[in-house]
């Protein structure tokens, strides 16, 4: 069972190792643990309440490994309607005890099961339709859709009290209620059916996901005409939108907006098959056309997408439809659909960004992306930093130095389908691999590229790490600067040097020195002591977030370069930059100018409000 973006919460140190266990059986699952009291967890906290409410109200499922009532105490403000509740549930550390405390048909009973069979634990489950029933009608297999949820309570009152209920089938496999017992004179039903029906108070009806809706269009098509060719469509053939399985295209059609907006519109998910593939179908073609096969390399789209997910037995139900610049048909398969094998899915590339090593100064974007993605790519420490989020997952390792090469094999890979996670220190867009993807995909050097989701997830950069361990060094405008000349020229590095330093700018220096290139950073230190004192402070911030951290704080004219390194950065002060206090406690901030400002009457002076003028 896959549960993407399940938070387990651990407050002590064998709550944590507990978690690790579950990770194994959650896919995508990330531990968050207490910070002082879990180390080396995906992501920490230091309110377990606020932490606890912030995952529920972003609609996470829950794993708390500790005492129902922490969960029930914490929860308690932030509850609304059970149909919106995410799951949660609570576990004894030992693992003997899975108790799902909310969303039981939402997802928490069935998670329940599976850890207790995973755990050799007892999963106490106390819904009544589970208990009584042995299913949960409120709860149907993946895909299935209820037409009408009114009747939900009445129909699960008639079981429970014994009264005859019919069962009938149009469409779909209705296994999963084999534990009830059907007859055929019912005065009540339930309808499996993948036509228009309202249902009512004595019948309750259920959509499967035995349709594909295959679709093709013009590069560019506006979302709402493939949305209403899609939408009339299926109102003409009595079909219900709740039957649809996926929407599904042509892989060259994967970066189109207009088939994303429609499987949003659907809820469904959008896959997509290669020419080859599609080509198989070409026999069971109702409407094949030469000028398409001439286009693309298969004479339908639409019809073989949609046949080519609905499987080998399927019918197409509606041939080729046309509007002004789409097409669309709709297979019926003989069974349910699981969109999650048919054809792939676009591909997405997350270019994240993790922070300066720590866990705690990951974004929950970052947790998140890296959480979802099948495969991650990034220079082997990096990747070591990231420590246990990575289980589970495909690892890319590269060294350092080939870039290039690392940002080709993610695009390669997501061009494939899969999630994959491109992962930089600090910002994935300051001195990161963020940059030289977008150069990647503008050379356009692989077509297939250009189909890929692309999304840059932010972390916590150097110099804001830096600055927040000193004081607050960059309160006013600053710069960024490399003083590495192996992507820049270095007379050009110089040029900027002085720009700063005629600017009066607060600059960080990333990349200050290596084993190699030692004369850099002492020319830097004469240009900008060119417009500044030697006493100007300076901090120095090396292996921020790992262990052997060191943030000091010392000034332009006595820093000693023969301590800086390629995991040193600087941030050097502007002329009002001001440090204070003894040793290891000197902060280091530069004003803004509130005390100008406070001097200046006519400025600070309160208004007057108009009625009194």
């Amino acid at each position: 069972m896959a549960v993407k973006s399940a938070a387990i919460l651990a407050l002590t140190a064998a709550g944590a190792e507990l978690g690790r266990r579950i990770q194994t059986h959650v896919a995508g699952a990330t531990l968050h643990g207490l910070t002082g009291r879990v180390h080396d967890a995906d992501a920490m906290f230091e309110d377990a309440a606020e932490r606890l409410r912030d995952l529920f109200r972003a609609r996470q499922p829950i794993i708390g490994i500790c005492a129902a009532g922490i969960l029930i105490r914490a929860l308690a403000p932030a509850l609304g309607s059970k149909t919106d509740d995410a799951p949660v549930i609570a576990i004894s550390e030992d693992g003997r005890i899975i108790v799902p405390l909310l969303g039981g048909h939402r997802g928490a009973n069935a998670l329940a099961r599976m850890l207790a069979q995973a755990l050799d634990g007892t999963a106490a489950i106390t819904t009544a339709g589970d208990v009584a029933l042995g299913v949960s009608l409120d709860e149907p297999p993946p895909g299935w859709r209820i037409a009408n949820p009114a009747a939900l309570k009445a129909t699960a009152a008639a079981l429970l009290a014994k009264e005859p209920m019919a069962l009938h089938i149009d469409a779909g496999d209705a296994k999963w209620l084999r534990g009830i017992d059907f007859q055929e004179d019912g005065a009540r039903s339930i309808v499996v059916t993948h036509q228009v029906r309202d249902g009512d108070a004595h019948s309750l009806v259920y959509h499967p996901p035995v349709l594909a809706l295959g679709v093709g269009c013009e590069r560019g098509v506006a979302a709402e005409d493939l949305e209403t060719l899609a939408r009339e469509t299926l109102a003409a053939h009595g079909l219900s939108p709740q039957a649809v399985a996926a929407v599904v295209s042509l892989d060259i059609k994967a970066d189109e907006v207009a088939v994303h907006a429609l499987a949003k519109w659907l809820g469904v998910p959008a896959r997509f098959f290669d020419a080859r593939t599609l080509a198989r179908q070409e026999p069971r073609l109702a409407r094949p056309s030469d000028t398409v096969r001439q286009a693309v390399g298969v004479a339908g789209v639409a019809e073989a997408s949609a046949l080519a997910c609905a499987g080998p037995d399927s019918e197409l139900i509606v041939p080729k439809m046309r509007s002004a610049r789409a097409t669309c048909a709709i297979a019926l398969a003989p069974g349910d659909i699981d969109a999650r094998s048919a054809g792939s899915p676009r591909g997405e590339l997350f270019i994240v960004g993790i922070g300066p090593g720590s866990p705690s100064w990951r974004t929950p974007e970052a947790d998140a992306a890296i959480a979802q993605a099948s495969d991650v790519v990034g220079y082997g420490l990096y990747l070591d930093l990231l420590g246990s989020a990575l289980a589970g997952k495909s690892r890319h390792d590269s060294p350092l130095g080939e870039e290039e090469a690392r940002a080709w094999r993610a695009l390669d890979l997501a061009a494939t389908g899969r999630a994959v996670a491109l992962v930089s220190s600090g910002d994935a867009g300051i001195y990161g691999l963020a940059a030289l993807v977008f150069e990647l995909l503008d050379r356009n050097e692989n077509p297939a590229w250009r189909r890929v989701a692309v999304r840059v997830c932010p972390g916590v950069s150097a110099l804001q790490a830096a600055a927040a361990r000193a004081g607050a060094p960059l309160g006013h405008d600053f710069c960024a600067i490399s003083l590495s000349d192996l992507l820049t020229p270095w007379p050009e590095i110089e040029r900027r040097l002085h720009a700063a330093a005629d600017g009066d700018f607060v600059v960080a220096l990333y990349n200050p020195a290596s084993a190699r290139r030692r004369s850099q950073l002492g020319r830097a230190r004469e240009i900008l002591l060119s417009r500044r004192e030697p006493d100007t402070p300076v901090v120095v911030a090396r292996n921020l977030g790992r262990p052997g951290e060191l943030v000091e704080a010392t000034t332009l004219g006595g820093l000693d370069d023969a301590k800086i390194d390629m995991l040193t950065l600087l941030l050097i002060g502007n002329r009002q930059t001001r440090a204070f206090g003894p040793g290891s406690t000197r902060r280091v901030y530069t004003p803004r100018g509130y005390a100008a400002k406070r001097a200046s009457p006519e400025e600070t002076a309160a208004p007057v409000p108009a009625e009194e003028q």
